[in-house]
């Protein structure tokens, strides 16, 4: 008997929600925790991008998502329901229903053609009435541009072509959501940027995209992208507003960050208990108010930018400024200086290349800023 899902789901919900999930590993050496707590969400239609270099937990947390491997602690839902509460052979079934999965090592059978292939998970989970499988097939392997090739062996097709085959099973049964796994690992540039391609345009149908990376080459074609680092997420405001420090130094600023929510109308004390703090917006709006001689300029800070306190703005015009909340509401993240300074001692001219930054954006000019980010990344 499958596990019930939770009740009263709107659209708006996420489709998958990680809370708390931890998975260790126990052998001859001991134990090793490769995923440390992790709290995550996804919606419907995103292409998100898990990023993180070898042995990172990446692949484990693709495990956990598709139900592949269990959660030492924690939960895994999909639609509201908990997949892991489920037996194993209902399990199995509904994964065959509603993921597809992509292999770095594409996991072809190569005894069967790749028509028979992508006609497997249809077969096993009795999707689609019989007589309509070899059409669908057929459908989904044009789809890739393998219609030619549909009856021949895996190992008689290039690389490509096999990760190509590979897409075209994983969308058998018609799943809402898609796991890759390091797709494009055994491929040239030219061959990963077709499948990236193939990814972007299942993404913009409305299927939900995991894919597991070290490439940082995919970033910009991502909705969202989300940092691993020895087992541990690195907080989604640090990596969309701070990406050019180093991941080492972003898992610590992690365990420092302190969120507060203000109102409409609210002021932050810059000068005050915010001076030696740097503010990063996580939602909402803040205008910083300069007063020039009997004139006020105001410069609108929204979410994912930063602003920094008064103690820590070197030129000195700029720390005579007050900031005010316009939007309804703003949630922001405050750090404590001297953990920041820390990050920016590890990156050359990284301290000149900040105040840089603040001087720019809090004289308003965006295009500056754009500039600046980009010599720091």
């Amino acid at each position: 008997m499958m596990a019930a899902s939770r009740n009263q789901r709107s659209e708006q919900d996420p489709l998958i929600e990680l809370s708390g999930v931890s998975k260790t590993f126990i052998n001859a050496a001991g134990s090793f925790e490769a995923l440390k707590n992790i709290s995550v969400t996804f919606q419907r239609g995103e292409f998100v991008g898990v990023i993180g270099k070898s042995g990172s937990g990446k692949s484990t947390l693709a495990n956990m998502i598709s139900g592949i491997d269990h959660p030492t602690r924690g939960k895994v839902f999909v639609e509201g329901l908990d997949i892991h509460a489920m037996k194993e052979s209902d399990q199995a079934r509904w994964r065959g229903k509603n993921m597809g999965v992509v292999f770095q090592f594409f996991q072809l059978l190569p005894m069967l053609t790749l028509v028979e292939n992508v006609l497997l998970p249809m077969d096993f989970c009795d999707v689609y009435q019989p007589e309509d499988r070899i059409d669908r097939a057929m459908y989904l392997l044009e789809l890739v541009g393998l219609a030619d090739d549909a009856h021949k062996l895996p190992g008689s097709v290039s690389g490509g072509q096999q990760q190509s085959a590979a897409i075209a099973r994983a969308l058998a049964n018609d799943p809402p959501i898609i796991i890759a796994d390091e797709p494009t690992g055994n491929l040239d540039a030219k061959t990963a940027d077709a499948v990236y391609d193939k990814f972007e345009n299942l993404s913009g149908e409305g299927r939900t995209i995991i894919m597991i990376t070290h490439d940082p080459e995919i970033e910009h074609r991502l909705s969202r992208k989300i940092l691993l680092f020895d087992g541990e997420m690195i907080a989604p405001i640090l990596v969309r507003t701070l990406p050019w420090l180093l991941r080492p130094d972003l898992r610590e600023l992690g365990h420092r960050l302190e969120f507060h929510t203000y109102a409409r109308g609210d002021e932050l004390d810059m000068t005050g208990n915010l001076s030696d703090q740097l503010v990063l917006v996580e939602k909402g709006e803040i205008d910083l108010l300069f007063k020039k001689k009997r004139k006020e300029k105001a410069v609108a800070v929204s979410s994912n930018a930063f602003f920094a306190g008064s103690d820590i703005v070197n030129k000195e015009k700029l720390k005579r400024f007050s900031a005010r909340v316009t939007s309804e509401s703003a949630r922001v993240a405050i750090l404590p200086w001297a953990e920041v300074g820390k990050a920016l001692d590890s990156i050359h001219d990284g301290h000149e290349r900040f105040q840089k930054y603040l001087r720019n954006f809090m004289m308003g000019d965006s295009k500056a800023v754009d500039e600046v980010t980009g010599v720091i990344e």
